[in-house]
């Protein structure tokens, strides 16, 4: 495509949204617990672990819910609750499509972070870490896959502003929303794998092939939908290929 519009616009909400609130669930006193990695990096580290194969804004509600629900906030805290305590929590409210799989990650998660990270995640992402560092770090988590990985290093970088000594690695995550959206806009064709997606984002911006995962997304959210999509108002109308 001449004009690779996501990457101008990734980068100019990469450079807008600086400093800025991370809305991950759009309830004030959760994104307020996720956002704070000065004191709660955990939180965000448990919340990248649950988000799977439920809504978004779901998955990360979790760690919040637990926390308060045995008024546990710390890890040294977490750590003393057993692993029953966590499935029947999660069993109980359905926290989500899971429970018990879920359950058994988040207690796993916690015991990693208190074995390899003395206690506080951040060490996952301090002192400017390579970009493969960083996610094979998460993947180093129970749980977690590439897709995960990648994810939870993207934000990392991308929304929190975390310092990488390179953005190599950090590739996009396809799901549907960015698959769709490259699709229609002619980026890939209908059939393209995930590996497909991912090494295109990588031909189109190699420095940080994950600053286009938010432009993708909020496309696909906002006006890319599945069955009407707004072209009219959408904000690449006029690059898009409008294969659908």
């Amino acid at each position: 495509m001449k004009n690779d519009s996501l990457i101008i616009i990734a980068k100019k909400r990469f450079y807008q949204n600086s400093n800025q609130s991370v809305h991950f669930t759009n309830i004030p006193e959760i994104d307020n617990f996720l956002n704070n990695l000065k004191d709660y990096p955990h939180a965000y580290v448990l919340a990248c672990l649950m988000d799977r194969q439920i809504k978004a804004e779901r998955a990360w509600e979790i760690p919040y819910r637990i926390c308060q629900n045995f008024n546990a906030y710390s890890i040294e805290k977490l750590i003393k609750i057993d692993k029953q305590s966590y499935i029947d929590y999660f069993e109980k409210y359905k926290l989500h499509r899971f429970n018990k799989q879920m359950a058994t990650i988040f207690y796993m998660a916690i015991h990693k972070i208190e074995k390899d990270y003395r206690n506080n995640a951040a060490f996952i992402w301090a002192d400017r870490p390579s970009s493969s560092t960083v996610v094979y770090r998460f993947l180093e988590f129970v749980g977690s896959g590439i897709k995960i990985s990648t994810m939870a290093a993207n934000i990392l970088a991308r929304q929190f502003r975390i310092p990488f000594s390179d953005y190599y690695s950090i590739d996009i995550s396809p799901d549907v929303h960015i698959r769709r959206v490259l699709i229609r806009m002619g980026y890939v064709p209908m059939n393209a794998t995930n590996d497909m997606i991912i090494y295109k984002a990588r031909e189109i911006n190699p420095d940080f092939p994950g600053i286009i995962d938010f432009s993708c997304w909020e496309i696909g959210r906002n006006w890319c939908h599945p069955r009407t999509p707004d072209c009219l108002n959408c904000i690449v109308n006029n690059e898009c290929k409008k294969h659908i």
